[in-house]
Parts: structure tokens; C-alpha cells; sequence
């Protein structure tokens, strides 16, 4: 059925319109400031194929240009865009004359955006950035805010996840196969190179893919679109680095055809805001077009970013209560300087070739390879009949002192709380672990204690071809074709042995040859560089193909668009797992899907200036490979009753564009079902009904059939009050909840099996991670002297708990000791509700300020950014998470008993006052 719809609209979409007899506009763009003219801007006719550079006198010529009302689009990285409303008769040269550029003031701002949001949320080999959403390179008030302001609290857009989204560098998807999110780090410190950005919102039509619910972000790296000069900045932050410098030169095209634009950067900190975060990256990037006539041009981009930074621990309340908020546990005094244990280390290369083929004056291919490889790591320690070296490890709380318990009743020892590891030796103890290593009397040269590294070497090759062609002046096609295949080599990887002279690759939960992590290589010892405890390859190989039909009248715009997507993966073991000594070595099965997609939408314009537009999207999507095998690290086991996917969207705006006025009201509404979701996490007092067995365990706990819906509402506005001075405004209401009740099983290594746990009560929970309701009002004064200052004032409210799905089980209250499964005693109805409550955190007011100046001196432009975010320091949670390790009533009810929770959430906490300050010098 899926596919006979999907060709009776491709049929419907290839008839004709009118044709005309086309005209031509040509004009010169020059610098406000200086009056000299400007090479390289780009200069498009919106919603056909036309594109030209200017020359380097300034000059363009668009030929073929559909007569009618048009909207001509010119653009140049540090100028402000300039959009024109024109009218182009049939035959006919339009002359515009001298079209002067001003500088963009707010361009410094956007280039420290990917800076001062590239934080980490996840703690798992993923290496994807859990940012506020896509980074808006775009002029809508809506996006801008919700990036530049909102996004500092995690704020996101429609409240999707970044896998909802699309980024493109040079037509070349971004996106991890792996979780389906980018990570951002692989262009980190490159914001000069990757400034020359698009942004489409929602599922509106995008030239280059079909898209997401969330929206598609394109940066361009061709070389030739790179204004011609040279750009050196230095900058100091207190985030997430403390200082940066960065160089950037494009040369322009030249007469040979050739243009190049090289950039490199680094950033550093000892320490940044969060104790113990180190930080260390540097970043190289090189593109090179040659134009070898009018139809054919090659493009090269290479970008190498390698980051190492120190992360920051999410903690309970009461750690929090007693070391601060800007606490980490990951860090300890090593020769007297800080050592985190928990280190993230990006370096993954990107290589882009690019062939740009013009067939005729209105079609045009572009064709990409691409090849990326490296690595991601991220460091922890391990330990082997040893201590946790974990200092906020439960038995070194005070809360474990106070929450004992000695059948059912309340023993709090008061005196042993008040002598709590945790109060006077609150950070990792290197040099005991070295000790312990070198003191070793039973096993001389054996290591209790070693810094290991979760490792991922990716090595992904792509290639695609794009079509566009303006098949009549009122109809654009797009179709698009592409491959990617992903070899993706996971493994721990020894990084040291902290004094010793081996390590033991042995599991400690287990006995005999369940102990083994690879049957083949028993007892194995391992030292620096070794590969231990498991080892294994992902593979997947994606095809995926769109068309898309854009159809433009005067008072009617519209679209229809359409994709399939094949997907395969398969786990190929390296290991022969002692627990798993039958699926674990060799390749597994192939899980394989096949996914549709299908999107529409019109723009009806009640005048030039009043515009109404209406978007709808129906899709499936494979699950990701992080959630397809959920217990990759040990065996081939594929999760049970795995869908894909199906997302649906629609999205209505009222649209104004007044000279001095700007504003749009959108409502959306999005549904995903069947989305699965597995986490992995130590559980202790777990009682499995049916498994005959409670105690300590390691457990995937895999959701399956979960069904979210987002409905809410977006509203920006700007007013230009007078030639210097505007207003902006924001709202954002949204209600993002689950709909449903998923099942839950657990994956559990000590029992060898999966255990069916039903139904969690999970509909009408809130989504988490995210603030579902958010304002903004800001105030921007220019100066005709070219300095600028601005000020936002921003709302945050309605940002929830991320909560525990085996908590909403009927395993939670129910006794794993009882044959017939009755419920524990004490979990009545009222109690069961008053732990189970999901926590609203409380809203928070940031005020952020904003400024800018620049100067022309000798032809040379040198200028400042500064920014000042939370101006008040208010200290807030941006996130947390509900720990699932004591899964039972019980526990939990133990664990509630004390002044303080040993086992309670774990928070997230957004900067203090912080502040980015930027010098640089353009020539």
C-alpha cells in the first residue's frame, strides 16, 4: 500500500506549469563602511535553482530569471542578509543598481554559539553532544532566542532531541548512525569555517534531504563562497574553556579557477567552571575549489577537531548539600595538579569531495564522497577485588550511616555519619590507588586499580548525488540518492595501570568460566594499549532516496515530498564471552527495516507582507543501533519486538513581514510511537518476580512501544522602534508528555536471560530534559558609530525529572520472594504515589547582556564581542535522572527514611553568571 501511494504522488507531481519567457537582474553589492566593492556574495532567486557569486568588482548577472514577483536573496558571512522584494518583466534586464552591505553586529554572537553550548548530558561511548536542539543559523526571532538564550538552560525547539533533526555539511549527512544525533565536537573551534549556514524549521522543504520533524541545518564549506580576506580572533570564556584563538583566510576566486580557505583554532582551560574540568582542543580546516569552467567545479574539505576535555558529575542532593553545585566527584590531587577519571577524548577527521556540475542554465548535480574515521573515548576507572574508588560511592555518604536498617526497623548510627569518608575526603584518592598497586603482597605486579577507556573507531564512507532542477518557472524539483556505511569497532581499551604491571581481564561478578571475557584467551593479563573486558564491530549499511516537487505562484506556494530508507545492522563478536559463550563470537543476525516517508505543505500569501503556511509529515524511522542491540558489549541478541518509528507532525503559522514588524505565531503537534529506549545501569536489591533470585545485577532495562506526543505553541516578534533601537519577544508553551504505557524488560547478565516485567505506567508523564515553557524580552540599541548593545530577559518553567521506567512496573511493589506475586506490605496505594511523583524543577529568570563595537582602520576592521549570561548568578537544574539501582518499594522506602537519600536523583546544573569576550581583526 505504502508503495502504491508513494507512486501515485510522484506521478501527480510531474505536470507542468505555465512557462514564460524569462528576464534578467543584475546589480553591484558594496561595503557601507568603505564603498568598495564585495567579492563572493551570494546572490539566489528563492524557490528556483538560480545561483551567482558576485565578481570581484561586486557585479552579478542572473539570466533566466522566472518573470513575476520575485524574491532575490543576497548574503556574505559578517554582513547582514538583505532580502528584496522585486518584479522582473518577461525579456527585460532589471537593473539594481549599487546595493550596499552592512555589517552583521550580531554575527560574533552566533559565532560563539557552539562554543558555550557544547556540553555533555550522556556518560556512554556515543559521543554525541546533548545540546539544546540544532543550531539555529537562522533570521526568525523564534530560533535565534530559542538558540542564543533559551538553549543556555536546554531549551528545545518543538521539544524534539537532535535525532529528530538533519545536519549537512556540504550535502554530506552529519548524524550518527549510532544514536542518530551529530556531535558537534567533529568541528568544534571551527565557527569562522562553518559560519556559512541555512536553517529550515520543522518539516518544511529543504533542497538536499527530505528531513526531519525537527528541522535540517546545511553548512557550506565550498571554498568559493568564502568572502576573500583574513579574520584573527582571541577570546576568553569561563565555561566550558577559558580561552580560544583563532585564524581564518580565504582567498577568493581567482583568475585561475582556484580558491582555498584554511582556519585553525584552539581552545584550553586548566579548569573551567565545573571543578576538575580540563580542557584541551585544537582544529584544522582546509577547503580548495577549482572552477574548471562555467559547468564544473570540484570541491575539497578537510576538518580535523581533536578535543580532550574533563566532564563534571550529575549528584544527589545531598552531595550536592554538602560539597556545592559546582561539585565533581570525577577529579582527584595527582603531583599536585587536578586529574579527572573521567575524560572524554574526540578526534574523527572528515574528508568531503565534491563535484558541482551546472547541466543546463536550470538543472544542477551535485555529487559527494565522504570518509570519516577516528576515535572517541571516554575514560573511567576499574577495579578487581578492590575498594570503589568512587568517592560519592553510597558507603562513604553520611546518608548510609542514617538509613540502616535491622528488620524493618530505623537504626541510624549518627556518630558514624559524622565521620563519613565523604565529609573530609570528597575527591578520586590517586595516590592510594597507586599503593594499592604497587603494594600488592598477595599478587606482586597485579593492578587492583586501572584508567581504562570505553573506546569507538568509526570508519564511515558516504556517497550521494542531489538533483535540482527548475523543470518550468513555476515547479523545482529536488531528488536525491544516498549511501553510507559505517564499520564501528567498540572495545575497553587500557589507558593505565596506575603503578602496576598488569591487569587481570577478568568480570568480578562472576565465577569460572562465566568470569572470562573471552573464552579463546583465558586468564588473561593486559597491560597499556590492551584491548579487555569486550570487543566487538557494528556494522550498517543505509540507502535512502527523496523526491520532492516545490510549486510557486503569486498567491499560492506548495510542496510534496517523499523518501525510502533501508537500513541494516549486524554485531559481529570478537570475544567468546564466558556468560555468553554461544552468541557471542561471530556475526549476529542482520536486523534490516524498511521506512517511508511522506510531507506537504502550502504557503498562501494574503498580501506581500501577510503570509499563512501549513506543513504536515508522515514518517517511519529505523530505531537507532544504540537501541537495536541491547546488550551489544557481551553478545549478538537483538531486542525483542523491535519497530520502527512512526512520526507525524503538522505545524500552522501566521507569518508577518512589515518593514519595521516581523513576527510568527506556530502551532505544532507531533506524535512518536513505538520508540524504543534502553538504558543500562547497576541495580541493587532488584527483586525480578519470576527470576527466583534478588540481589546485585547489571541490567538493561529495555522500553519498547513507547508513544510520546508534543503539542504546543511558538510566537516571535520583533519592532524596529526607531532606526537604532528594537524590541524583540518570545513565547514558547508546550505540553510534551508520553501517551502510553510501554512494556519494560530487563536484560540482566547474572540470570542469563530477559525478563518480561510488562507494563509501565508511564502516560502523562512529563518528557524531561527540557523546559517546556519559556518567554523572552529583549532591548537592542545600534549605534549609526557601529557599536551595539542588547539585553534579554528570559522565563524557564515546567522542566521536569527524567523518571525511571522499572520504577512504573508492577515489579516495583510486588514481592520476588512471594510464588503467587503479592504485593509488598507497606506499598499501598498513597505511598506507592507519593514516591512515583515525577519532580518539577523550579522555574528560574536569566538575564543575559550582549554588546559589540568595530572600527575601519587602513582597511582593516577590528572589533569586540562580549557577552554576560545569568547577569544574576542564579544557580539552577537543567536535568536529572530518578536512579533505577534500587528498583523495589523496599528500598526505596528504606532509602526515603533518613535525613538524607542515599540513592536519590542525580542533577544537572546549568552555568553560573558566565561571560564570553571576544577581540578580532578582518583585512
Amino acid at each position: 500500500m505504502k508503495k502504491l501511494v508513494f507512486s501515485i504522488l510522484l506521478v501527480m507531481q510531474v505536470f507542468l506549469g505555465m512557462a514564460q519567457n524569462p528576464g534578467k537582474i543584475t546589480g553591484k553589492v558594496v561595503d557601507s563602511k568603505t564603498q568598495k566593492p564585495l567579492q563572493s556574495v551570494i546572490v539566489t532567486v528563492q524557490n528556483t535553482t538560480l545561483m551567482r557569486l558576485t565578481s570581484s568588482d561586486g557585479v552579478f548577472l542572473l539570466e533566466d530569471v522566472p518573470a513575476g514577483n520575485q524574491l532575490l536573496e543576497l548574503k556574505s558571512d559578517g554582513y547582514s542578509r538583505q532580502l528584496l522584494n522585486i518584479e522582473v518583466e518577461e525579456n527585460q534586464l532589471l537593473d539594481l543598481g549599487i546595493i550596499v552591505f552592512e555589517e552583521d553586529m550580531r554575527v560574533e554572537q552566533q559565532l560563539s554559539l557552539i562554543t558555550l553550548t557544547e556540553n555533555d548530558l550522556g556518560d556512554d561511548n556515543s559521543g554525541s553532544e546533548n545540546t539544546s536542539g540544532l543550531l539555529q543559523a537562522s533570521r526568525d526571532v523564534f530560533l535565534q532566542t530559542a538558540a542564543f538564550n533559551l538553549g543556555q538552560a536546554r531549551f528545545r525547539v518543538r521539544g524534539l532531541d537532535n535525532e529528530y533533526g538533519s545536519t549537512m555539511i556540504n550535502g554530506v549527512m552529519m548524524n550518527k548512525l549510532y544514536d542518530g544525533r551529530p556531535q558537534w565536537g567533529n568541528w568544534g573551534g571551527l565557527n569562522d569555517a562553518t559560519r556559512n549556514q541555512e536553517f529550515t524549521n520543522g518539516s518544511a522543504p529543504v533542497d538536499y534531504t527530505f528531513g526531519g520533524v525537527l528541522g535540517t541545518q546545511t553548512i557550506n564549506t565550498r571554498a568559493s563562497v568564502f568572502r576573500k580576506g583574513t579574520r584573527i580572533s582571541f577570546s576568553g570564556a569561563n565555561t566550558n574553556y577559558n580561552w580560544r584563538s583563532m585564524v581564518t583566510h580565504a582567498s577568493g576566486m581567482n583568475q585561475k579557477g582556484w580558491a582555498f580557505v584554511v582556519s585553525a583554532s584552539g581552545r584550553w582551560a586548566n579548569e573551567a567552571q565545573f571543578e576538575g574540568t580540563d580542557y584541551d582542543a585544537k582544529s584544522l580546516f582546509a577547503s580548495v575549489e577549482k572552477r574548471f569552467n562555467e559547468n564544473h567545479s570540484l570541491n575539497f574539505t578537510s576538518i580535523y577537531a581533536q578535543n580532550n576535555r574533563g566532564k563534571n558529575s550529575p549528584n544527589t542532593e545531598e552531595a550536592n548539600n554538602i560539597a556545592g553545585i559546582n561539585y565533581n566527584s570525577y577529579w582527584g590531587w595527582q603531583d599536585g595538579k587536578k586529574r579527572n577519571s573521567r575524560d572524554k577524548d574526540l578526534e574523527e577527521p572528515i574528508l568531503i569531495l565534491s563535484h558541482y556540475w551546472k547541466l543546463t542554465n536550470k538543472s544542477k548535480l551535485q555529487t559527494n564522497v565522504s570518509y570519516q574515521t577516528g576515535k572517541i573515548g571516554n575514560s573511567r576507572l576499574d577495579f578487581y577485588k578492590a575498594d570503589n574508588p568512587d568517592p560519592t560511592y553510597y558507603r562513604n555518604l553520611p546518608s548510609y550511616f542514617t538509613t540502616l536498617h535491622d528488620n524493618g526497623v530505623w537504626t541510624p548510627d549518627f556518630e558514624a555519619a559524622q565521620n563519613a569518608r565523604f565529609l573530609t575526603d570528597r575527591q578520586v584518592n590517586w595516590d592510594a590507588m597507586y599503593q594499592a598497586n604497587t603494594n600488592n603482597v598477595l599478587e606482586p605486579g597485579r593492578s587492583v586499580y586501572v584508567l581504562y577507556e570505553d573506546r569507538t573507531d568509526d570508519k564511515m564512507f558516504t556517497a550521494n548525488s542531489i538533483f535540482n532542477s527548475s523543470v518550468s518557472d513555476n515547479i523545482i524539483m529536488n531528488a536525491g540518492v544516498n549511501y553510507r556505511k559505517l564499520k564501528s569497532e567498540n572495545f575497553q581499551n587500557v589507558l593505565d595501570l596506575l603503578g602496576g604491571e598488569y591487569f587481570l581481564d577478568y568480570d568480578p561478578f562472576f565465577l569460572g568460566s562465566e568470569q572470562q571475557a573471552d573464552l579463546r584467551n583465558p586468564d588473561r593479563s593486559v597491560g597499556v594499549g590492551d584491548r579487555y573486558g569486550y570487543n566487538y564491530i557494528l556494522h550498517a549499511d543505509v540507502v535512502d532516496a527523496f523526491t520532492q516537487f516545490k510549486f510557486t505562484y503569486d498567491k499560492f506556494d506548495f510542496y510534496l515530498a517523499q523518501n525510502y530508507t533501508r537500513t541494516q545492522y549486524q554485531r559481529e563478536g570478537l570475544y567468546q564471552n564466558g556468560i555468553y559463550p554461544e552468541s557471542s563470537l561471530g556475526k549476529g543476525a542482520k536486523a534490516i527495516f524498511e521506512n517511508f516517508g511522506f510531507k506537504g505543505g502550502f504557503t498562501y500569501k494574503l498580501t506581500g507582507r501577510h503570509l499563512f503556511d501549513f506543513n504536515a509529515i508522515y514518517m517511519t524511522k529505523a530505531p537507532t543501533m544504540r537501541n537495536t542491540f541491547p546488550n551489544a558489549r557481551l553478545n549478538n541478541a537483538i531486542t525483542n519486538d523491535l519497530k520502527s518509528e512512526t512520526i507525524s507532525s503538522v505545524d500552522a503559522s501566521y507569518i508577518i513581514r512589515a518593514p519595521k514588524f516581523k513576527s510568527r505565531l506556530t502551532g505544532y503537534y507531533s506524535k512518536i510511537q513505538d520508540a524504543t529506549e534502553i538504558g543500562f545501569f547497576f541495580a541493587e536489591g532488584l527483586g525480578v518476580v519470576g527470576s527466583g533470585s534478588e540481589g546485585n545485577r547489571f541490567v538493561a532495562e529495555i522500553v519498547n512501544g513507547l508513544d510520546k506526543q508534543n503539542l504546543g505553541l511558538e510566537f516571535g516578534a520583533e519592532y524596529q522602534i526607531s532606526q537604532t533601537i528594537k524590541l524583540n519577544g518570545v513565547i514558547g508553551y508546550g505540553q510534551h508528555i508520553y501517551t502510553n504505557n510501554p512494556n519494560v524488560s530487563l536484560n540482566i547478565d547474572n540470570l542469563k536471560g530477559v525478563f518480561d516485567l510488562g507494563e509501565a505506567k508511564l502516560k502523562n508523564y512529563k518528557q524531561s530534559g527540557m523546559p517546556q515553557t519559556a518567554a523572552s524580552l529583549g532591548i537592542e540599541y545600534r549605534n549609526p558609530k557601529f557599536w551595539w548593545i542588547g539585553a534579554n530577559a528570559n522565563y524557564l518553567d515546567n522542566n521536569y525529572l527524567d523518571i525511571a521506567a522499572l520504577m512504573r512496573t508492577d515489579n516495583f511493589v510486588l514481592d520476588p520472594d512471594s510464588p503467587i506475586g503479592l504485593s509488598l506490605p507497606d506499598a499501598s496505594e498513597e505511598n506507592v504515589r507519593k514516591y512515583l511523583k515525577q519532580e518539577q524543577f523550579e522555574s528560574v529568570v536569566l538575564v543575559n547582556l550582549v554588546g559589540g563595537k568595530s572600527w575601519r582602520i587602513n582597511n582593516k576592521t577590528f572589533g569586540f564581542f562580549a557577552s554576560l549570561n545569568n547577569v544574576f548568578d542564579q544557580r539552577y537544574k537543567t536535568g536529572g535522572f530518578e536512579q533505577g539501582r534500587n528498583a523495589s518499594f523496599t528500598e526505596v522506602d528504606r532509602d526515603h527514611q533518613g535525613p538524607a537519600r542515599s540513592f536519590g536523583p542525580r542533577y544537572f546544573y546549568g552555568f553560573g553568571r558566565n561571560y564570553f569576550l571576544n577581540l578580532y581583526v578582518n583585512f
